[in-house]
């Protein structure tokens, strides 16, 4: 069984397919044109195949192997795009507004190609495979409404395990896989101050309560937080994205308000910058006899990559391409993924597959969910592989 040149033989139909996805994005959880497409492209294997409930546009199609024995591996690509205006000049180009900028439109391929390889080796396939194909990951976890909605049951016993490529536009050289056991993406999260104090003229700010001098001192007491209480060795990164107050340089606001995302590699770290970073909000304004508003709002846990899976993964990268082929990630990386809500109850992990195009380099190309990103789709029978691989190995 050669899984990597049967998956070359696959390239053409791959790229087309990419391509039928990248010109007709989709944004959020409800992908109409998308679920279709991809509904079309498994249409005559013997899948079971489950749609999402309204509103939910996903697909989690099951293949029994023919010497299953009860076990299971779920393999996931996410399908949405991003509110980008593509700036490629790619022929097949999305003209709508959105744009795969992130490289979803090659992990439904590379999904649907191993799905069309596992199915050609059902007969010696020792357990089920379910393919989880995500709507919503940019921003609208979607990952958890798949949860919800019962992906991790869908073969009946729960996964064993479970794995996620991921391409890039840069970074890693195309065709390189790079992964890390423990932390691979930070946890996301949102914290909202409003600051309240009371308008007034900015000649006498003493007859007034000024809220932008408090909120400005808010922010950089955050930063203080984070280097005083934090270990550098288990990073915490607050970041204000948004800062709002005022109208007229001679009027002090009633109100100031900002928001900051925040990042944090540990599940322990991220409980504790939600609770420390909302007390020194409403203690910082009390202080100065004002009042601070404060919500927390948990978006995505730390993705945390299995250490015997990253090494399973790891080994077959080296086995399927050759030891060059397989990065070894020094650090995490600082975007997050909602795939950690899987990680969270089922052993794997995820990994970065290099996708830097022909002729870029891969330290200045440009990186995902930039308008410009151009992908590398030989990639695509390569993941396509890997996909199948890991899947048969990790029943065998």
């Amino acid at each position: 069984m050669d899984l990597l040149s049967d998956a070359r033989a696959q390239q053409e139909d791959l790229v087309e397919l990419r391509r039928a996805l990248h010109r007709k994005p989709e944004i959020g959880l409800d992908l109409p044109r998308t679920q279709e497409r991809v509904l079309s492209a498994l249409d005559g294997l013997p899948l079971e195949i489950t749609v999402g409930p309204t509103g939910l546009t996903s697909v989690v199609a099951v293949l029994r192997g023919g010497g299953s024995t009860g076990r299971t591996v779920l393999l996931r690509a996410d399908m949405d795009a991003l509110p980008v205006v593509e700036e490629t000049g790619l022929d097949f180009a999305a003209d709508n507004g959105a744009m795969h900028a992130c490289g979803h439109d090659l992990h439904t391929a590379m999904l649907i190609g191993a799905a069309r390889l596992l199915n050609a080796h059902r007969a010696d396939l020792g357990g089920d495979v379910v393919f989880m194909f995500q709507p919503g990951e940019e921003g609208y976890d979607g990952a958890r409404h798949m949860i919800d909605a019962g992906v991790l049951d869908a073969a009946g016993p729960r996964p064993e395990a479970a794995f996620f490529i991921h391409v890039t536009s840069s970074a890693f050289p195309s065709g390189t896989v790079a992964v890390r056991p423990g932390p691979m993406m930070s946890a996301a999260d949102v914290l909202h101050v409003s600051v309240i104090g009371a308008g007034g003229h900015a000649s006498a700010p003493h007859r007034a309560q000024d809220p932008i001098a408090v909120a400005a001192e808010i922010v950089t007491a955050l930063q203080t937080l984070v280097t005083r209480q934090f270990d550098m060795f288990d990073p915490v990164v607050v970041t204000v994205g948004s800062f709002h107050a005022g109208s007229q340089h001679n009027i002090i606001p009633e109100k100031a308000t900002f928001e900051a995302t925040v990042r944090s590699f540990s599940p322990e770290h991220q409980k504790a910058i939600s609770e420390r970073a909302v007390r020194l909000c409403r203690g910082i304004a009390e202080a100065h006899g004002l009042r601070a508003e404060v919500e927390w709002q948990p978006l995505y846990p730390v993705t945390i990559n299995d250490a015997d899976q990253t090494e399973f993964l790891a080994g077959t990268v080296v086995d399927l391409f050759g030891e060059p082929a397989s990065l070894a990630m020094p650090n995490p990386h600082s975007g997050s993924e909602d795939f950690s809500r899987v990680l969270d109850r089922v052993p794997g992990a995820m990994a970065f597959l290099g996708a830097t195009a022909p002729g870029a380099d891969p330290a200045t190309a440009a990186f995902n969910h930039s308008p410009l990103a151009v992908f590398d789709e030989a990639v695509l029978s390569s993941g396509a592989a890997l996909y199948a691989r890991l899947a048969f190995d990790r029943l065998r």
